[in-house]
């Protein structure tokens, strides 16, 4: 998925406080087993792959965008143009817990000189907490490690470890009666990830704000709430394959227009928010997508970008590799 880097000035937080903050992005509890399914799927309802933060499910899975563009304010405070690319591995460990790895490239422009470089690398643990099938709920939790030093300064990718619990669900409404039927294509996911840095300041490149100077900066790295919410369309309800009742085959093979909020929420600064309106198409084992990148306030940048995405579900793709969890003997 596409993960969006930003690092935030802010005044130091007392220690007593961002010790409990990190004591608490360590305590995430996982449990409850179920079936595998490689699609994201309760009851008639799929939700689709999203692309500004994580959906509702776990799964054995390969995410590829091949290609974002965007215009947004440093870390230096200059607007730069940043070209993308970004990847994630996700591998079952049991049928409701996986473990993932994701990373990518970026080229940043300040337009009288660019830097490229990679970005910071995750490990990411992720289960599925709930799931209801006549009511289309998903629910996840998910603690990823951001492994410090795995970036590149020059295009702000950069800084130290963090750690960033977070939380994931999904609802569809296709189970509201007969009087309010139009609404049922609807559904609704979203996701809140809180990163806590583990030391108070890092280095990147951009322009000395004094001397106008391209060259390594000190910034001060910040706690930051990512979080955001998606509504989405299926257009599986407008075809006879929806009964109305259980679903006689899974709901794929279907276009999803949605449109996605996102939002960046640094300690004691102004929050970033941008809209990712786009349209998905989900068949028997891949997802494309393909969104416009809309800032919605100057935090978040200037000027209309895009991006796609190609998602591949591996144990309908590869089943004699990824057919079953790791772990599928043990837990």
């Amino acid at each position: 998925m596409l993960r969006i880097n930003a690092v935030f000035r802010r005044r130091d937080a007392p220690a007593s406080r961002r010790r409990r903050r990190q004591i608490f992005a360590i305590i995430v509890t996982f449990g409850m087993t179920g079936p595998v399914l490689a699609h994201g799927i309760a009851g008639n309802r799929l939700f689709p792959g999203t692309f500004s933060f994580d959906d509702p499910e776990v799964s054995d899975e390969f995410v590829f965008s091949p290609f974002s563009t965007v215009q947004r304010p440093a870390p230096d405070g200059h607007d730069v143009v940043d070209e993308t690319v970004t990847w994630s591995f996700m591998r079952l460990l049991t049928p409701t817990i996986a473990i993932g790895v994701d990373s990518g490239w970026i080229h940043r422009d300040w337009g009288q000189f660019q830097r490229s470089g990679f970005d910071t690398a995750n490990l990411t643990l992720k289960a599925r907490l709930y799931k209801n099938d006549p009511d289309e709920i998903l629910v996840s939790a998910g603690l990823t490690w951001g492994i410090g030093g795995t970036g590149a300064q020059g295009v702000g990718a950069g800084g130290p470890n963090t750690i960033q619990p977070g939380i994931f669900f999904g609802k569809g409404f296709g189970d509201l009666p007969d009087s309010l039927a139009w609404l049922r294509p609807f559904a609704i996911t979203g996701g809140a990830v809180m990163e806590f840095p583990t030391q108070a300041s890092s280095t990147v490149f951009g322009i000395d704000p004094v001397t106008g100077v391209p060259g390594p900066i000190s910034i001060r790295d910040v706690d930051t709430l990512h979080w955001g919410v998606s509504i989405q369309y299926s257009t599986y309800y407008l075809t006879d394959r929806f009964t109305g009742g259980p679903p006689k085959e899974e709901p794929l093979n279907q276009f999803v227009p949605l449109v996605e909020f996102a939002f960046i929420s640094p300690y004691s600064q102004k929050t970033a928010a941008t809209m990712y309106p786009g349209l998905a198409y989900v068949a028997d084992t891949w997802q494309v997508s393909a969104l416009l990148i809309v800032p919605l306030n100057r935090r978040a940048g200037r000027g209309i970008g895009a991006g796609t995405q190609l998602l591949l579900f591996l144990d309908d793709l590869i089943p004699a590799l990824f057919g079953k969890p790791l772990l599928s003997g043990g837990l």
